[in-house]
Formats: C-alpha cells, sequence, structure tokens
C-alpha cells in the first residue's frame, strides 16, 4: 500500500469535532474525533474507501452533535426566561 493517496484525500472535520466536543455534546464529539482521526489515517495510507466512508460518519455525527447543542441551548433560554419571569412576578406583587 501507498503510503500517500494521489488523489483528493477526504476531509477530517477533526476541528469540528473538537468545537462539538467542547461546546455542544461531549459524548458525540468524541465519537467524531475518533473517526476523523480514522479519516485521517486512512488518507495516510491511501484507502480512500475507508477514508471518504469515516468522513462522512464524522461528518454526521458533527451534524447531529451542533443540532442537539443547538436544541439544548434554547431548551435552556426558554427554562431561564419562565423562571426570570415567575420571579418578577413574585417580586412584583410583594411590593404592591
Amino acid at each position: 500500500m501507498p503510503l500517500s493517496s494521489p488523489g483528493p484525500s477526504a476531509p477530517t472535520y477533526l476541528a469540528w469535532s473538537i468545537f462539538n466536543t467542547i461546546c455542544c455534546c461531549t459524548p458525540l464529539g468524541i465519537i467524531a474525533i475518533v473517526f476523523s482521526c480514522r479519516t485521517d489515517t486512512a488518507n495516510l495510507i491511501g484507502d480512500p474507501t475507508r477514508a471518504n466512508a469515516h468522513s462522512r460518519l464524522a461528518k454526521k455525527l458533527n451534524i447531529a452533535a451542533l443540532v442537539i447543542g443547538i436544541v439544548f441551548v434554547i431548551i435552556f433560554i426558554a427554562i431561564y426566561v419562565v423562571i426570570f419571569q415567575k420571579i418578577q412576578d413574585e417580586h412584583f406583587k410583594m411590593g404592591q
């Protein structure tokens, strides 16, 4: 097997995986990092089929992690607004 692929290599999405691990959904982010590293390894040994398969899976995991992270942020903001509104209402009632 050659040590480098003569054609274009599959994207690894490693930076995106690291971002998702830190900011969005840690479990999916870690799995995405694993598949990003597998993509890089497959690119280095010149296995484009395996590199493309791992790259697609890393991309799907990153999309899922990002969506889950965004949903959690929206839920957190909604809960915060509801709780803040209740506190404001109670404070207003006590002032009357």
